[in-house]
């Protein structure tokens, strides 16, 4: 078998992530409609996008963020509209946000088998995730992924080419048998692509549209999209025996 290093992300990829604030945004946008009953929902959820993906472009992945976000697009109509502010109704639009960050998460149904395949096959796993240390190690610690990464998990709020750099160079890997996994064509298949190692794309079935861009980078490595993460142990083991066999 021919061992791959595979660095994977976390959020959406192994566990849900998506739907608990797909959840969360459609309960401040009835909260709001119940203030601003002349608001539609897709103009709360559209302001309050733009606001999420501004402080993230500048500040990073930090769990704050969102709450904040929240609060911003209550402010922004309070503002727009007359509307007094109230610290009831913000700290209320703030608890919305915060509840999302101590929800028990879900890990797909079938990523413990997938990772016990990949590590029979002998491949080196790596975690690579985006977010604060303390939220997403709670996620990993709750779901025992510990087991499969030990030490080989790596936390950055700004995720992107230059902290995926940072973790190439520090296991000192092959670009040739390096792939990263993941459902962002921002931060996982972007970075992977442009510092020339391989990259397979998952899509979510809930996207955060943060998450999607369009490739405008030619690959040098492998590229592949898989409809699902249980597809992942065969497709290497079908990769492996074509370049073993060339």
């Amino acid at each position: 078998m021919n061992q791959q290093t595979l660095i994977l992300d976390l959020d959406d990829t192994l566990i849900h992530c998506s739907k608990y604030f797909i959840k969360s945004k459609n309960q401040f946008a009835e909260q709001m409609q119940d203030w601003f009953d002349f608001l539609s929902k897709d103009e709360i959820l559209q302001k309050q996008l733009e606001i999420d993906v501004k402080n993230v472009d500048k500040h990073g992945l930090h769990s704050s963020l969102y709450p904040e976000s929240l609060v911003l697009t209550y402010k922004y109509f309070c503002v727009k509209y007359g509307r007094a502010l109230k610290k009831s109704e913000i700290e209320l639009v703030r608890r919305v946000g915060q509840e999302v960050f101590e929800l028990e998460v879900q890990p797909f149904p079938y990523v413990y088998d997938v990772l016990d395949s990949l590590q029979e096959d002998g491949h080196q796993l790596y975690l690579f995730t985006g977010g604060d240390k303390k939220n997403q190690r709670r996620k990993i610690n709750q779901l025992g992924l510990d087991h499969y990464f030990v030490d080989r998990v790596f936390i950055h709020e700004h995720k992107n080419s230059t902290t995926l750099k940072k973790l190439l160079n520090r296991i000192e890997c092959e670009k040739k048998s390096t792939w990263m996994v993941g459902n962002s064509l921002k931060t996982d298949v972007k970075p992977a692509i442009e510092l020339g190692i391989n990259a397979i794309h998952i899509p979510s079935e809930f996207e955060w549209s943060y998450n999607i861009i369009d490739l405008e980078i030619e690959p040098s490595g492998t590229f592949a999209e898989l409809e699902s993460l249980l597809q992942l142990p065969v497709y290497l083991r079908d990769y492996a025996f074509i370049h073993e066999a060339i």
